[in-house]
């Protein structure tokens, strides 16, 4: 389905990332990955989508709160695979504490990766999708794109302007063979999320497991974690042709929390 198309997916080396790159490789997608991680792990890890899937793969390391090393990336991108056709954009990072103790250069950072990154690869990869009248822009919000926690005021604030980035940007592209849309994931075990889980183990005495379901009890009625490989394969419906008119959404893939 995706065969010949090149995919950007950034903060792809684990958790959701590789999941949604790993299913739009194995559509015939091209895919480059980035994110942080050992050099030796991540070439394998590449290199073996590549092989696996009969797809090109490439690494770029750009920081993602680095706008120059954003730039470096895109060019990459165009200088090896002709340009991104699929931009998504899932890098993102997580702090908690309340606002009057939140430390602003975590602030600052977590707004910089999850929110101002995909400003500045959304700029620079459309004017290759506008010159292909094609291109779809996946941007990975969350559940806090739509309701608030305590305790997360910055990364709810930074995924409720990727969602509003998410709709202008649609609008901008609504006479195009372009769309943008936002993916809204719960909680997905991702090592983000593994790292609250052993936090609340740790502070509560409790096994793993019991850590798990007492995290997905407070919020997610299906009490099961959205996986990878589901939000991949929503990635893969955003981009088939069946979602020409998928424009501007914010889909949540959450259990049911939002529901309530």
């Amino acid at each position: 389905m995706l065969s010949g198309k090149t995919a950007l997916v950034t903060g792809s080396t684990s958790g959701i990332g590789l999941g949604i790159a790993r299913s739009l490789a194995a559509q015939g997608a091209n895919v480059v990955f980035n994110g942080f991680g050992d050099a030796g792990q991540i070439e394998a890890l590449h290199t073996g989508v590549a092989r696996e899937f009969g797809v090109l793969t490439g690494y770029h390391g750009a920081d993602m709160s680095r706008p120059e090393q954003i730039e470096a990336m895109m060019q990459y991108a165009a200088d090896h695979f002709g340009g991104v056709d699929i931009l998504v954009n899932n890098a993102g990072i997580q702090h908690v504490a309340n606002v009057d103790e939140f430390p602003t250069e975590k602030w600052d950072a977590i707004i910089a990766i999850n929110l101002t990154s995909a400003f500045h690869t959304t700029r620079l990869a459309l004017p290759g999708m506008k010159a292909k009248n094609w291109g779809r822009v996946i941007n990975l919000a969350s559940v806090h794109g739509l309701v608030g926690s305590a305790g997360k005021s910055a990364y709810v604030a930074s995924k409720h302007g990727l969602i509003g980035f998410t709709k202008v940007t649609a609008l901008e592209l609504a006479h195009t063979g372009i769309t943008c849309n936002a993916i809204c994931p719960g909680w997905v075990l991702t090592p983000l999320v593994q790292k609250q889980v052993d936090d609340r183990a740790t502070r509560d005495g409790l096994t793993t497991e019991q850590a798990k379901k007492a995290l997905l009890a407070e919020k997610q009625p299906s009490g099961e974690f959205v996986t990878p490989d589901e939000l991949g394969a929503l990635a893969v419906f955003f981009c088939s042709q069946a979602a020409n008119q998928v424009r501007g959404v914010a889909w949540n893939m959450d259990g049911g929390w939002v529901a309530q």
